[in-house]
């Protein structure tokens, strides 16, 4: 009896370790810690994700080169967007990457590496658009996607409450509805917005810029105090940086500039 018992208490104890294993967070296997990295995988080119589930993009060639220099393992995690920064509170998510722009907001509830990527909000319209600047859009149907920059910009110009301001899950989503008729401009990131026109040129969108929209900075996130975590990214970061690795990546994505 003794000796089932003690079988039963050490499968037991077996299930419980692969159960919380199962809940998120770091995790270690063979001493070796595991990152687990929280990504929202429908914002290309920067992160998607294919039909075999495998999340790819820039975002996760940038953190896989940085897990790399710093020797450490990471998992990445499909995370929608809306509950994302929650995940990495919770500690559910060791660390976020996801083109997230460095606000001075977000940097009171998290820790965020040094940019790694320069970016700018830009509105897509069809291409036989008058709409010339922000401004034109005034009384327009407007896309964004729910808790980012683009929807701060807009509403910040025509009021949060506005009925014309339409939010969705993912600026893809927008985008699509904008291809339907449904809106009359996007306002996203550019990286995204150049992304989805160049690949859907059938769709007839065209980009405008508006010279009131500031630079932005993507900066990878960790849970706020995690200065051990931090310092190993930013460590990394820079050293990608400096031996070229960086540039390969962005050239493969945007191209040499």
């Amino acid at each position: 009896m003794k000796k089932t018992m003690k079988g039963f208490l050490v499968a037991t104890s077996l299930l419980m370790g692969l159960t919380l294993a199962g809940c998120g967070g770091s995790s270690s296997t063979s001493g070796s810690k595991t990152y687990f990295v929280g990504t929202d995988a429908a914002y290309a080119p920067f992160e998607a994700q294919n039909e075999q589930n495998t999340i790819y993009g820039f975002d996760i060639d940038v953190m896989n080169a940085i897990a790399t220099k710093a020797g450490i393992s990471v998992k990445f995690v499909n995370t929608p967007w809306e509950g994302i920064f929650k995940t990495l509170e919770q500690g559910d998510r060791d660390i976020l990457i996801s083109a997230i722009t460095i606000t001075d907001e977000r940097k009171k509830s998290m820790d965020f590496s040094e940019p790694y990527f320069e970016a700018k909000q830009l509105i897509a319209v069809p291409k036989d658009s008058a709409v010339s600047k922000l401004d034109d859009l005034k009384g327009k149907k407007i896309g964004v996607q729910t808790g980012t920059t683009g929807d701060e910009v807009v509403s910040n110009k025509f009021g949060k409450d506005s009925p014309d301001i339409k939010r969705f899950e993912s600026t893809p989503l927008a985008l699509k509805e904008l291809a339907a008729g449904g809106l009359s401009a996007v306002v996203a990131d550019n990286g995204v917005v150049i992304n989805y026109v160049t690949n859907n040129s059938d769709k007839g969108f065209k980009m405008v810029e508006d010279s009131s929209f500031e630079k932005e900075y993507y900066g990878i996130a960790v849970k706020k105090g995690n200065k051990e975590l931090l310092d190993k990214v930013n460590t990394a970061l820079k050293q990608i940086k400096d031996d070229g690795t960086y540039k390969k990546i962005y050239d493969k994505y945007f191209g040499a500039k």
